[in-house]
């Protein structure tokens, strides 16, 4: 055989990581580990405890104690003692504690890498060149974040404890993207690790014992999902950070509605993996490589769907095909490996399921003739071609090695197959062009978009999805604001529970006309006044009595084609922000020339001074927002890669808003124009105190070239068309500023497709004061950060 024969025919040889060091470690512990908590180990209560194994090759690792609701108690206890000390130290203490962590992280990074690939079963070059790396960079970065936390959000505070709970895909990463930024802005913590891969967490807390951390600051409670349930439901948590399938976070915000528990929630993902003609090919392979095949396609933000521009898809194909047959398969621990060993028997079933009903929907399944380890959980890498864009394997996270290619012609195709899933969590675009690109990057729904890269991760830049891949992010600024609230809003007083409003039709009936009715107003839809589907009215008494006028009462028909308006104006959104702006400034150049009028009729509910000053602070609240409107933009981050990512404050789509009764007009502007300012469209529910002065706010709106459709405004009983416009599944987001009540029934009702819900928490707020009613804390609300990361160089 020649040389060049012999180069050819070379076969990867074992080159298997040396496991003593972390099998001594298992064994100093006995293989035996109970709970973290108040910085000691504890049994657990039930003394019951469970067995997690290595899935390369199914021996036990270890027993692990099994959590109940009394260890869960114990820890939220532990974390509540310590947070008054943890947060009287001064910020570079704590920053000292931070940067203690990311150390030790880096002194035990070789054990830690081989734990976490024995534990989960990803191959060890990933554990060790990803995710310890990466670990500690959370910890340098947001030691940072602490150092710097009273000069850069100098009004927060802290949520309090903070529950986390995380999955077994990247155990470690996971606790430090939720534990970094807790710590940082003065949270405590009582994080629950996934039930497959316990280990590297306990290690986690070794090391807070290493570096003295205070106790009750970090507790770490293990178990299986009922340990998750208990952390979710006990009274005493302030904030619950989850990571993991929309159906447990769905659970989730049932679980939390009537709680004023903050959430996050980072879910599933079903990517698009584009792939336009003139890409370089080869480059989008080897994206494609670490897109869906990187931790065995057990990766939320997987790029699972393959989108190519049909000119190319024959081509494309053969090289996938190519490569997938020199991807190896096997033992974890060995460092010529690819693919590693599927989590657990649970996961490997689900997988095989979905790839057989993909099939039998007309997909063609290829996978590349391999020999497959003769023990351990393993599935080979699977490539479905010819799939339908509404098959299951389309549609439905596979959490494997899986990747389902669809073509498309033209860029509006590309996008419209991308966007069609629930899901909204990350994508990938590959052209030559960085026009094409960008355009199509704007275009997606999609939290994070890689242009000419794939799975890249930093501390500096948020993660996070859209629609039902969850709300919120992880890293960056946008991270650490999920861990802090306005200092006033903590300590605002409630509101006073609202007088319930009929909740029959025949309460409807019961209302009767006056012949002295100075005055009836008109719903508004789609830049037009328009009657009320019921043909009912409402009367509109001020606090005495007397009869002020009557307004349409709207039912589920006038919120659905508000709706429908709503999403017909959607080029609001595309409208750039000076010229949102201009419109917002003549819209309070209109109310002005009409201040006295409308004080004048608005005084009839809430008294002449009141009026006066709403009136007033409602022009000057418009003119705040046109200024913030071509300026609250995004951040260009420079992560320690060849890349750039750039942070975009993006409309969040259509808003439901429920105004607050005490303030009907400065309450309605303080709502509205922010939602309308960063490009959103609004479905309003004025205050039932005096919705009539909608009749004065679309004439203003009708005069001040606002797009119709852009505010649409339904008025009637708040707590019916709450209900009807949280349910719908075209809403993206819901604010809702009344009682306890209706910030819990905004929450509940809204699971459905996990929209956004913004509310007051039944507190009050005190619309006259501008640091409470205005400014950044609104306009956070009113976008969504979406980053996209730009290669450069050679």
């Amino acid at each position: 055989m020649s040389i060049a024969e012999k180069f050819v025919a070379m076969e990867y040889g074992p080159a298997p990581e040396d496991a003593k060091e972390a099998l001594t470690w298992l064994d100093h512990h006995k293989r035996r580990f109970g709970h973290f908590i108040n910085g000691t180990w504890a049994a657990p209560a039930a003394g019951e405890y469970f067995d997690t194994a290595d899935p390369s090759t199914g021996e036990k690792l270890a027993s692990v104690a099994q959590g109940s609701a009394a260890d869960i108690d114990a820890a939220v206890k532990a974390g509540r003692a310590a947070l008054p000390k943890w947060q009287a130290l001064t910020p570079h203490i704590r920053a000292r504690y931070l940067y203690a962590i990311a150390r030790q992280v880096q002194k035990h990074s070789r054990r830690l890498a081989v734990l976490e690939t024995m534990d989960n079963g990803k191959p060890i070059r990933e554990s060790r060149d990803l995710d310890i790396p990466l670990v500690a960079r959370h910890f340098y970065h947001h030691a940072g974040w602490a150092q710097l936390l009273q000069q850069e959000f100098p009004d927060y505070a802290a949520c309090g404890v903070v529950g986390q709970i995380i999955p077994w895909n990247f155990p470690l990463l996971m606790l430090a993207w939720k534990i970094a930024p807790a710590l940082a802005t003065g949270n405590t913590v009582v994080l629950k690790p996934a039930e497959f891969t316990p280990l590297t967490a306990l290690a986690f807390a070794e090391i807070c014992q290493e570096i003295k951390l205070p106790a009750g600051v970090v507790n770490i409670v293990t178990g299986d999902g009922s340990a998750g349930e208990a952390l979710v439901k006990h009274p005493d948590v302030d904030k619950i950070a989850f990571t993991g399938s929309t159906e447990v976070g769905r659970a989730i915000r049932s679980a939390t509605a009537n709680s004023h528990k903050r959430l996050s929630l980072e879910l599933g993902g079903k990517s698009p993996f584009v792939v336009f003609e003139d890409a370089d090919l080869d480059s989008a392979v080897e994206g494609l490589v670490d897109g869906i095949w990187l931790n065995q396609g057990q990766v939320c933000c997987a790029g699972s769907r393959l989108l190519m521009q049909e000119s190319i898809a024959e081509p494309l194909i053969a090289k996938i095909r190519d490569r997938m047959s020199t991807l190896r398969v096997g033992p974890p621990l060995d460092k010529a490996i690819d693919i590693g060993a599927i989590v657990a028997r649970v996961q490997l079933d689900r997988i095989q399921r979905l790839v057989d009903q993909g099939v039998a929907d007309g997909a063609t399944c290829w996978q590349p003739p391999m020999e497959m380890p003769s023990r351990g959980l393993y599935f080979p890498p699977t490539l479905l071609s010819n799939v339908h864009p509404t098959s299951i394997v389309a549609q439905q996270e596979i959490f494997g090695p899986v990747l389902a290619a669809m073509t498309f012609r033209t860029p509006s195709e590309a996008v419209e197959l991308a966007n069609n899933t629930v899901y909204g969590l990350a994508a990938c675009v590959w052209s030559e062009s960085i026009n094409v690109a960008l355009h199509l990057s704007a275009q997606l729904k999609a939290g994070v978009v890689w242009v000419n890269c794939t799975n890249l991760f930093d501390a500096s830049c948020g993660f996070g999805g859209y629609r039902e891949s969850g709300y919120g992010r992880e890293g960056g600024k946008e991270g650490l604001l999920e861990y802090l609230e306005p200092a006033w809003f903590k300590r605002a007083p409630a509101l006073p529970a609202a007088k319930p409003s009929p909740v029959s039709d025949d309460a409807r009936d019961s209302v009767t006309s006056a012949n002295d009715i100075d005055r009836t107003v008109k719903l508004y839809i789609g830049g037009k006044q328009a009657r009320p589907d019921s043909g009912y009215s409402m009367e509109v008494r001020n606090q005495n009595g007397q009869l002020l006028g009557e307004e349409g009462l709207g039912n589920r028909k006038d919120i659905r084609n508000a709706v429908e308006a709503a999403r017909k104006a959607a080029g609001w959104a595309k409208s750039t922000a000076h010229n949102r702006a201009q419109v917002l400034y003549y819209l309070a150049e209109n109310l002005s020339q009409r201040c006295d009028e409308i004080a004048r009729r608005l005084a009839a509910a809430v008294g002449e001074a009141q009026a006066a000053a709403e009136v007033n602070s409602g022009i000057e609240r418009i003119f705040s927002y046109a200024a913030w409107a071509d300026k609250f933009d995004g951040a260009v981050h420079n992560p320690p890669f060849r890349n750039i990512a750039i942070a975009m404050n993006e409309p969040i789509g259509t808003v439901g808003i429920i105004c607050p009764h005490e303030a009907p007009l400065l309450g309605f502007l303080s709502l509205v124009i922010p939602v309308i300012a960063m490009g959103n469209t609004a479905i309003v529910v004025p205050s039932e105190t005096y919705p009539l002065i909608t009749g004065d706010l679309y004439q203003v709106f009708d005069t001040s070239e606002l797009p119709g459709g852009a505010v649409n405004i339904v008025t009637g009983y708040s707590s019916q068309l709450l209900k009807v416009l949280a349910e719908h599944d075209d809403v993206d987001a819901i604010w809702c500023f009344g009682d306890e009540a209706s910030a819990a029934a905004a929450k509940s009702f809204s699971i459905g497709n996990l929209k956004q819900v913004f509310t007051n928490e039944g507190r009050a707020i005190d619309w006259f004061d501008v640091k409470q009613a205005e400014g950044r804390w609104f306009l956070q609300h009113a976008t969504q950060v979406k980053n996209i990361w730009v290669p450069y160089g050679e």
